[in-house]
């Protein structure tokens, strides 16, 4: 790995099972093709099979995954624990993310009752779903964006993988200090790939990282091609702890990630694609190496 511009290593993974709940750190992880195994595989929807986020509903951050051998547990406060079978679903049904109609499967009614308890509020009942992302079913990101190569993901907003850094993390929470504001953590911006070892937002800058597969690093493991730079929508100023939510992280990004490529949106960490590895683990500690890329 000494042949790149940039030395970096795996500092944190996450999967988040239910798309805008919680996330799971794991010390590994299977790279597939959609990304990291189980990563927005579940996904919630109101009654016309629309998806719904922490941007309507931000409660669902309060919902906590957690990883069995056979099972995801969600569990919420004054909510019973939820249990999720990796192999079982009920009746197929049509569902909404984005633009994208997909088909998905309905993981039925006790799931469905529990999400629509938790996240009603007074006056305010909301009549949800559950439902678990069709594996037959192959949902591409943006061929503009990943160059015309077919990527797949699954409820994702739309790319497989979300890089983000250590570094950009911290100039972030010193600009917040300079204000007078508290730090915050990575976990308001829902990375699956946490580098450490790299300057401030360089992640935005590198053609494809090369993630060694083994401890002493090598060129054939995993690669992963940053295709879009992500565009920061209000989540990132909801506590995940308490889910309120304060302006102070999205108005300090406002005064300095401004960012042409997206014509003018407030970003931070890469959309990335799976280029080679499907089948291997990512784990914490390995090595990842980078060129920058020259336009």
């Amino acid at each position: 790995m000494t042949d790149f511009d940039l030395q970096a290593t795996i500092a944190r993974l996450f999967v988040y099972p239910v798309k805008s709940c919680a996330g799971v750190e794991l010390p590994e992880a299977l790279l597939t093709e959609t990304g990291l195994e189980f990563d927005r595989a579940w996904m919630v929807v109101d009654a016309q099979g629309e998806f719904v986020t922490q941007r309507q509903l931000p409660r669902m951050a309060l919902i906590k995954p957690q990883m069995k051998h056979t099972e995801v547990v969600l569990r919420a406060p004054g909510m019973l624990a939820l249990h999720l079978a990796f192999d079982r679903v009920e009746q197929p049904m049509r569902v909404r993310v984005w633009k994208d109609e997909v088909d998905a499967y309905d993981m039925g009614d006790i799931a469905a009752q529990w999400f629509s308890d938790f996240l009603s509020e007074p006056g305010k009942p909301q009549q949800l779903r559950l439902v678990r992302f069709d594996p037959e079913v192959k949902r591409l990101s943006s061929l503009k964006w990943t160059g015309g190569i077919e990527a797949q993901t699954q409820f994702a907003d739309g790319f497989a993988l979300l890089v983000a850094s250590e570094g950009s993390l911290a100039e972030l929470n010193e600009r917040l200090a300079r204000d007078g504001h508290g730090p915050v953590g990575i976990e308001r911006f829902r990375p699956n790939i946490v580098l450490a070892g790299i300057e401030s937002h360089d992640e935005d800058r590198v053609e494809m990282l090369h993630v060694a597969s083994g401890a002493e690093g090598s060129a054939d493991g995993a690669q992963l091609q940053p295709v879009k730079p992500c565009t920061r929508c209000p989540i990132p100023d909801i506590d995940p702890a308490t889910a309120l939510s304060s302006p102070e992280v999205n108005d300090t990004l406002r005064t300095y990630r401004a960012d042409p490529r997206v014509d003018g949106g407030i970003t931070f960490g890469m959309n990335c694609i799976v280029i080679q590895g499907v089948e291997q683990m990512l784990k914490v500690g390995q090595p990842v190496g980078a060129n920058y890329k020259f336009e």
